[in-house]
């Protein structure tokens, strides 16, 4: 290797220690904003259950336990598709709960149901007649993600759109989810998850991840430099 070229290298190879350093500290801000997320989120689960529609509340509820009655209109069945569960397919069933004594609507994600294309699911049976009382953790449902796609005369979902369900929709909506907790008195499907841990996900092992090729970079660089002199 002549000498311009092995000073390009090692330039590379501090530049690729930078590179790595700075998305080591980006991935440690992410883990501070998780934490600090998993901080509200621990703060509101552990408030006092909010009961609707009693409350009268439409603000306020994401990542509060909820407890709602009503009956569910399965006419305007949403399905969220690309879901997974222990590696298998399927997809999300998100019902509406017509609430009593009041025309506004709690979307109820109900579950999980297999799908070899984690978009097409047998939905039949999954009926749950009469007044339910559903019980779970609120989650705020953002604008601007769906995307609906239509396969076989049915519409699925990228993700909950609530700009774009409130417009087809027939009545107004919460603006925020309730997925609904497991319970052995409930039907095998859908299939009732936990809400996500409130864990530090993977950003601190990706951050040491970055820092590690920074300093496997900057070390590499300096056994060039040796051997070089040498």
């Amino acid at each position: 290797m002549s000498p311009i070229s092995r000073r390009l290298f090692i330039i590379f190879l501090l530049l690729a220690s930078v590179v790595c350093v700075r998305l080591g500290f980006w991935q440690v801000g992410r883990l501070q904003d998780r934490r600090a997320a998993n901080r509200l989120a621990a703060e509101a689960r552990s408030a006092p259950v909010v009961h609707l529609p009693d409350s009268g509340r439409t603000a306020g509820l994401a990542r509060r336990r909820l407890e709602a009655a009503g009956r569910y209109d399965r006419a305007n069945e949403i399905v969220v598709r690309g879901a997974s569960f222990q590696g298998m397919p399927g997809v999300t069933v998100v019902t509406p709960l017509r609430l009593a004594e009041t025309d506004t609507a709690l979307l109820v994600m109900r579950g999980f149901v297999p799908a070899p294309d984690a978009v097409t699911a047998a939905l039949d049976g999954l009926d749950e007649d009469g007044e339910v009382v559903v019980r779970g953790v609120a989650q705020p449902i953002d604008s601007g993600r769906g995307r609906p796609l239509e396969r076989n005369g049915r519409t699925t979902w990228g993700a909950l759109d609530l700009a774009a369900l409130r417009e087809r929709l027939p009545y107004p909506v919460y603006p925020v989810a309730l997925r609904q907790s497991p319970d052995p008195a409930l039907p095998r499907l859908p299939r009732r998850l936990e809400p996500p841990p409130l864990d530090d996900g993977p950003h601190l092992s990706y951050a040491v991840q970055w820092f590690l090729f920074a300093t496997m970079a900057v070390v590499f660089a300096g056994v060039v430099v040796a051997r070089w002199r040498l």
